[in-house]
């Protein structure tokens, strides 16, 4: 690594110790076993899964460092069998040679399968020490085989207050920072600088940089001064953490379903404006609106799943950021009206049961008979016709199989349109023991 000062300040800011890594006090702290293992020298294996700029990278060196151990890098987005096989060729050579190797693979979920069962023989007898750096969750990356022999640690994303002790030290630090340059940094600077960084150190540096570049000179000894207006130039274009397709992802669209659910219109429209913001396609929140609107509304509220239909239909027509404004119109609908999940549920007890019982035969007088043999069979003999009947309602008469008579899938709520239905059938079911179906065995499950 080199350090003639052309490096970017996020490089030569890079911790040297256990005790410059910021913000990982739950795995480094004092007493914490990372933390015991690192300085005792005795690594072991282990995927340190977090998201970009939390320290992943130092840390595998350091631990590296600490155990005088002869450090390898592998990076899953340019390294194949070729590079892994010289990698490991050089691990047993210096084991032979009586060093241990720590092999450092970057990006390791990238790595398929088989390329990840590679590493497993020396890991299993010593010849590495596997450290594996990944931002995806790593129960659905990697292979169990691999995880089984690593303990997994969680590195947080940086709070606001190891943030600034760290770009208040880049500040000041002479030697690797900007300590020379005599710079001062405004507090509503330092306060963008840290929305800006969003957790991730390595931006944050970045950031303070380019900004350091943009300062005002303030006085003929060389200080000087970074204003809101330096920070707000060199982060122009930033956005919030949020990877399309990862952890991220999922997490901010579950936050939003179950916000909607929750009947919570303030968190709907904040989690829907992080995932507009961190560039997720409109459309799909839209389309995940629409399930939202049947698997969590449903009968309680007929008319969100037009409006969610319409809100898809309205962004299809004005594009951002116009039609964005239909998708918020929508998820505040949706939060905001009484919730049902019986259709839901009902739905899916009916897929059970026709997976359970197969192809059960359609009752006799259910079926149709366009011919006269089949009226002879008995087709549609007894059927009675709901429109001639009282309230519309032929009471007494089962439309399903024999084997599932008496079944109950949908259950009204008592909340919103599905309470007046739910008082219809209470009413018209009332007469269905007084007058039963002739045509239909008695049973059911």
């Amino acid at each position: 690594m080199f350090s003639d000062g052309m490096a970017p300040l996020a490089e030569r800011m890079r911790p040297r110790s256990l005790e410059e890594i910021a913000g990982q006090d739950h795995l480094l702290g004092p007493g914490k076993a990372l933390a015991e293992s690192v300085r005792a020298g005795k690594p072991h294996s282990m995927i340190l899964w977090g998201a970009p700029g939390t320290g992943k990278t130092t840390l595998a060196r350091l631990v590296a460092d600490r155990a005088e151990a002869v450090f390898l890098t592998l990076s899953a987005v340019t390294s194949g069998v070729k590079e892994i096989r010289a990698a490991m060729e050089r691990a047993v050579a210096e084991r032979q040679a009586g060093r241990r190797t720590i092999l450092f693979v970057d990006e390791v979920h990238r790595f398929n399968k088989a390329q990840q069962d590679a590493f497993l023989p020396y890991v299993e007898d010593g010849t590495v020490v596997f450290i594996g750096a990944t931002t995806e969750n790593p129960s659905f990356e990697l292979n169990k085989a691999l995880l089984s022999r690593a303990r997994v640690y969680v590195l947080r994303p940086l709070d606001d207050a190891a943030l600034r002790r760290l770009l208040e030290r880049a500040l000041t630090d002479a030697e690797r920072g900007l300590g020379e340059r005599r710079l001062t940094l405004d507090d509503d600077a330092l306060d963008l600088l840290l929305r800006a960084a969003d957790g991730d150190a390595r931006r944050g540096l970045t950031a303070l940089e380019i900004a350091a570049d943009l300062a005002d000179d303030v006085d003929d000894a060389g200080g000087a001064r970074i204003t809101v207006a330096a920070v707000t130039e060199a982060v122009a274009g930033g956005v919030r953490r949020f990877d399309k397709g990862g952890e991220e992802f999922y997490d901010q669209i579950s936050a939003l379903h179950k916000s909607l659910r929750g009947s919570d219109p303030d968190a709907a429209l904040y989690w829907l404006a992080r995932m507009l913001d961190g560039g997720c396609d409109p459309l799909y929140v839209g389309r995940r609106m629409i399930r939202m609107a049947s698997e969590d509304v449903g009968n309680a509220d007929p008319r969100s799943l037009q409006l969610a239909l319409a809100a898809v239909d309205a962004y299809e027509r004005l594009g951002s950021p116009e039609g964005e404004l239909a998708l918020a119109h929508a998820a505040v609908y949706l939060a905001s009206v009484p919730k049902s999940d019986a259709v839901y549920r009902a739905f899916g007890q009916a897929m059970h049961d026709v997976k359970r019982y197969g192809s059960l035969p359609v009752p006799m007088h259910l079926r149709n008979a366009p011919t006269g043999l089949m009226k002879e069979l008995g087709y549609g003999k007894g059927y009675r016709h709901a429109h001639n009947e009282p309230e519309g309602y032929a009471a007494g008469v089962d439309y399903l199989p024999d084997e599932l008579t008496g079944t109950r899938y949908y259950e009204p709520t008592d909340r919103g349109l599905e309470q007046r239905i739910r008082e219809r059938f209470q009413r018209l079911r009332g007469g269905d023991s007084s007058r039963g179906n002739p045509n239909r065995q008695e049973g059911g499950v």
